[in-house]
């Protein structure tokens, strides 16, 4: 059985440490809420890039840049496997990252695309996401790779990412609170006209299946569906990755042993407080405490060897 190192010189299995899960900020703890509910003896160690966030926008080398320090970050705890929850990081850097690393390495687009390939009934594929997982066509060449009939139609949305940030901000109260004040106070008519503009034209190319291709998403799943409209099939990345890592470490040997008390451990590199408190609302669980992560100690953990590969050719967009 393979052990790690920790720094407290303790020697655990494989089986005993954590999920690592990453993202630009708070919408994989979407993610990482899925991963607790599906495997809830399982620990998570979630890193939210709050600081830098969003990714959508940036350079997609800037953005495989950031996955490894995250990445490098994670590793060091140790994790016995890594999800990249974040869907423009996963265009970025996922193929990236199963080279730096040891472990693992789960995105979000391929386990979203796969789903959006066994529920389309006239392989016509809608997705929606930043506008840096729009252009990088990872959606496309994942679900291509999958099924070369299926015909899949994206659309940027980033301003569904502003909607869940300014809901999140409004007042105190559980999700659902905020969501039925949220369909009241801004939702209605603005999100809808906003919804109707991106999401109309998926709807006449046909589409039966809709991808929520960013983790911000989900929260407006309900929204979204009534824009859509019922015959559309929405898929969540979310639902999927967690499914995806049951699996891999189900088939590694590496699911925590039965009868385990899991443990989270938040970290961001922008306002603990702030993180605490938005992203309980998002988690749907209360988070204690969060540790904040300087960018410029994360700047300097990626070794001289990893930063080497960043000057090897992409090949994230061949699959998810």
């Amino acid at each position: 059985m393979r052990v790690l190192s920790v720094p407290a010189g303790i020697l655990r299995s494989m089986e005993s440490l954590p999920i690592g899960v990453f993202d630009s900020g708070l919408g994989g703890l979407t993610v990482a809420g899925e991963t607790m509910r599906q495997l809830p003896e399982e620990s998570v160690v979630y890193f939210g890039d709050t600081a830098r966030c969003p990714y959508g926008p940036r350079n997609l080398s800037e953005v495989r840049r950031f996955v490894l320090e995250i990445g490098s970050w994670l590793s060091e705890r140790p994790v016995k496997l890594i999800v990249i929850a974040c869907n423009t990081a996963t265009a970025a850097g996922l193929s990236l990252a199963q080279r730096a690393f040891d472990v693992p390495v789960i995105g979000v687009v391929e386990p979203g695309a796969r789903a959006a390939v066994h529920a389309t009934l006239n392989r016509k594929v809608g997705v929606i996401g930043t506008v840096g997982t729009v252009q990088s066509g990872a959606y496309s060449n994942a679900a291509r790779a999958l099924d070369a009939g299926v015909t899949v139609f994206s659309a940027a949305t980033p301003k569904f990412v502003d909607v869940v940030e300014a809901g999140l901000r409004m007042g105190p109260g559980a999700l659902e609170e905020w969501i039925a004040e949220f369909s009241e106070v801004f939702v209605r008519p603005s999100f809808y006209q906003i919804a109707r503009d991106y999401l109309d034209p998926l709807k006449r190319s046909g589409i039966d299946t809709l991808v929520l291709g960013c983790t911000h998403f989900p929260l407006l799943s309900t929204s979204i569906q009534q824009v859509v409209g019922s015959r559309v099939t929405l898929i969540s990345s979310a639902q999927e990755t967690a499914v995806e890592v049951a699996e891999t470490l189900h088939r590694k040997g590496q699911l925590a042993p039965s009868g385990s008390v899991p443990t989270y451990h938040f970290a961001t590199t922008g306002d603990p407080g702030e993180f605490v408190r938005l992203g309980s609302r998002v988690l749907r669980h209360g988070i204690d405490s969060a540790e904040r992560v300087s960018l410029e100690q994360l700047i300097g953990l990626p070794s001289q060897h990893l930063l080497e590969l960043l000057n090897q050719p992409a090949e994230e967009n061949i699959c998810d």
